[in-house]
């Protein structure tokens, strides 16, 4: 068995090898780069990125970067290809081959295949002389000096390279394009991101229910209000629509423990008529900016000056505002 400095030793050394495995690849990033970004950004058409064994695996996440960024792609695995997959890539479409050597009998098969429909063809590989460098287009290069395996076989700092320069492919196609933060978002809905820039207060108060209270409510009305609510607090209102005051939960223990008749009180006297709101329509992340600001957990959600209902900052937590 290893000791914990052995394995901890080990671990940095990998860090350390995949680190400048990538620094290395910015000998390589030439006009090629360039004119591979902009022909991918004039294409009418998709990426279609293909590779095989852990290639395949890096190609997916290039993927799925590429379509995260507003760069439409799909994946095709270079073995399946020449069994029928190869119909997806459309005429316009520009393929991205990924490969290590460049020179696997699936990807020299494959290639002039992919030539003969006419497709422009970029290839990332760690061989200069390969078969695949040397076929394609435009040629990028993923080239490493050792894999971080003590034995230097299993694919390791070559995957590590691969899937950097995919990542400043699709970041450099998401500059050409303007793609900004709502842009994201869009694509990100049910993220975080996305949550930030489209979750309003009208999505989320709504599922909470109404406390209310009249201004003569006495003090056991306003308890149980409270308490079957679970919003920590209620609105006081004579008529239903129109705030009179806010009881919270804080309200309710500073009372009891200054007051030796809290019994005798109505609404009225223990509401705090400077009650913190937020309409319906702004958005969920002001609400909790007023929460954060003023160090409360519960907003009243008005429509002009009607009372609707309340949000709590655990509603914002739940939808994953809160970092």
């Amino acid at each position: 068995m290893k000791s914990s400095a052995e394995t901890l030793a080990t671990a940095i050394q990998v860090l350390d090898i995949e680190a400048s495995a990538i620094n290395g690849l910015k000998q390589f990033i030439d006009n090629s780069f360039y004119e591979a970004v902009r022909l991918i950004y004039e294409s009418t058409g998709r990426v279609v990125v293909t590779g095989i064994g852990k290639s395949a695996i890096i190609g997916n996440k290039i993927v799925a970067t590429m379509n995260s960024t507003g760069t439409p792609a799909i994946f095709m695995h270079a073995a399946d290809a020449v069994h029928g997959d190869l119909g997806m890539v459309q005429q316009d479409d520009v393929v991205l081959c990924i490969s290590n050597s460049g020179n696997t009998p699936e990807i020299k098969l494959l290639i002039p295949l992919v030539k003969s429909g006419g497709n422009k063809l970029i290839s990332m590989s760690g061989n200069k002389e390969s078969y695949l460098a040397k076929e394609s287009d435009i040629s990028l290069y993923a080239i490493v000096a050792q894999e971080a395996c003590p034995n230097n076989l299993a694919p390791t700092s070559s995957t590590t390279a691969q899937l950097a320069l995919g990542d400043a492919l699709a970041v450099a196609l998401l500059d050409w394009k303007d793609f900004s933060a709502k842009d994201f978002a869009r694509y990100h809905p049910g993220g975080a991101l996305g949550k930030r820039l489209y979750l309003r207060v009208s999505d989320i108060y709504l599922d909470n229910e109404r406390p209310i209270v009249k201004p003569d409510a006495d003090l056991k009305t306003v308890i149980m209000e409270i308490s079957s609510k679970r919003l920590g607090a209620t609105v006081v209102s004579e008529d239903g629509e129109h705030i009179d005051g806010i009881i919270t939960d804080g309200d309710l223990r500073r009372l009891l423990s200054r007051d030796d008749r809290p019994d005798a009180l109505q609404a009225k006297d223990i509401m705090s008529q400077m009650a913190s709101t937020v309409q319906k329509d702004a958005m969920a992340t002001e609400a909790l900016d007023i929460m954060r600001h003023k160090k409360i957990t519960q907003l009243i959600v008005l429509d002009g000056d009607k009372y609707l209902g309340m949000v709590h900052i655990h509603d914002l937590n739940k939808q994953g505002l809160i970092s």
